[in-house]
């Protein structure tokens, strides 16, 4: 039998490539300052507990400004030094979108996602023509649009109708109207329990589920309590010839080494390798990404060779990144058949209207 277990080693700390239209800036005192095209934003951040680089001067040219509200996931609300429009165009690559500001902090911008889109790449030109692509989960839509451009037939899934509105205009914004993308507002776990029953399969799933959320008819989603039927679900979606399966969560206090072991348990049966991380920001400034820091590998083990035990390593970080963005799990298939056990039943998953970030 093939099978996947998680085996304590490293794991990885990924920052995205440079981008023309974002920047970090800096980040400390719960809070970080950065640029989306020609605005700069400043943003309430958790995890941003050191002392800031810059002067207090130098955020005070920040356009705008979020506050919380008394409740941290609720919406709070923007302080603008000087008008700002509705929305404004971005770039990355060939893609274009549209940011706005909006009640729980975000721009609808998460340039963290672009860490991984290479690897989607790469995972996608392995297939013939036209891989089959489903994102759950999937609000504005750009890693649909990246996976889209490549040359996949993408589903895109969100119980949000103005977040899948919002991506249908990047992709009219990215000239990508041709693009063979279907749009789904529905609730996720619903929607992921009737393509099994339809006999869809799908070449690789990305996923970037909220810690809470309600679907479009009330249901509800809590991360801790049904991500493993849901990733079950998930791997019973794969094809045989699948190429790999992502999966990200921001704002959870779930670690990586917990969403492997997850994703681990419900690839039971299947080949491939499994590597765990977190997503992180860091300012544009700084040419090298952090020196070191504390990793964990999830590695694969077959019949005939038992894990090896890796050790911790922890080191400080020699440069001041936002911390834990996301953490990030994917599973690459080495082209393993074998689906000893697949876990169909799952309660309902949904994508939230309105996520914090």
């Amino acid at each position: 039998m093939t099978y996947l277990q998680p085996v304590i080693g490293n794991l990885q700390v990924v920052a995205p490539p440079l981008w023309k239209d974002y920047e970090l800036l800096d980040s400390g005192d719960g809070q970080k300052f950065e640029r989306f095209g020609e605005y700069y934003l400043v943003r309430p951040e958790s995890q941003a507990i050191w002392t800031p680089a810059l002067a207090a001067g130098e955020w005070e040219r920040a356009d705008a400004r979020f506050q919380r509200s008394k409740s941290e996931d609720g919406p709070g609300q923007w302080h603008l030094r000087r008008p700002l429009p509705d929305s404004w165009p971005m770039h990355y690559h060939n893609l274009s979108f549209w940011a706005r500001l909006t009640p729980f902090k975000h721009t609808g911008v998460f340039p963290e996602h672009s860490a991984q889109w290479e690897w989607i790449r790469q995972q996608l030109t392995r297939l013939s023509p036209q891989p089959n692509v489903l994102v759950l989960f999937g609000y504005t839509g750009l890693s649909s649009l990246w996976a889209a451009q490549v040359g996949a037939r993408v589903s895109h899934v969100d119980a949000s109708k103005p977040a899948v509105r919002w991506a249908q205009e990047n992709q009219q914004a990215s000239h990508l109207l041709d693009a063979s993308i279907r749009w789904f507002v529905d609730d996720v776990g619903k929607f992921v329990a009737r393509e099994f029953r339809r006999g869809s399969r799908y070449d690789l799933i990305l996923l970037d589920p909220p810690v809470f959320g309600r679907g479009p008819k009330g249901e509800i989603w809590r991360l801790t309590e049904q991500l493993p039927a849901l990733m079950a679900q998930c791997v019973a979606l794969l094809s045989d010839d699948a190429c790999g399966l992502l999966l990200s969560a921001y704002a959870t206090n779930v670690s990586a080494l917990t969403l492997a072991n997850v994703l681990a348990d419900s690839l039971h049966g299947r080949g491939g390798e499994i590597t765990a991380g977190e997503l992180v920001l860091q300012p544009f400034a700084a040419a090298n990404p952090p020196g070191s820091a504390l990793r964990a590998l999830v590695s694969l083990v077959n019949n005939s060779h038992q894990p090896a035990l890796v050790g911790f390593v922890n080191s400080s970080c020699t440069l001041k990144c936002v911390g834990v963005r996301r953490n990030t799990i994917s599973w690459r298939s080495k082209n393993s058949s074998a689906r000893n056990r697949i876990l169909t039943s799952a309660r309902s998953g949904t994508s939230t209207t309105a996520r914090p970030r």
